[in-house]
């Protein structure tokens, strides 16, 4: 428990930017994740690509992440969906 009006007050703030730091990350890992679905899938990759780059773009100059992670996610995904969209679509199964 802090004692000084000014550790009470940062501990109030370190509580408010923890919540929202939580909120931003989930978020993060939100939309990585319907960039990989979408990747596997083959529907509306692109556009998800575009929106995590923009996510973790703007991750890391919040330095929410470090902005080296943010690059290396970035080369991480590009290199998924240039390997999703090379590969042929698969035949429906006819049965």
């Amino acid at each position: 428990m802090p004692n000084t009006q000014s550790a009470k007050k940062a501990l109030r703030q370190n509580l408010k930017r923890r919540a929202l730091n939580r909120t931003q990350r989930s978020a993060l890992k939100t939309v990585l994740k319907k960039v990989r679905t979408a990747a596997a899938t083959g529907s509306d990759a692109k556009t998800q690509l575009s929106l995590a780059y923009k996510s973790l773009d703007q991750a890391a100059a919040k330095r929410l992440i470090h902005p080296n992670k943010a690059a290396r996610l970035k080369s991480r995904l590009t290199l998924l969906y240039r390997k999703a969209e090379s590969k042929p679509a698969a035949p429906a199964a006819n049965s």
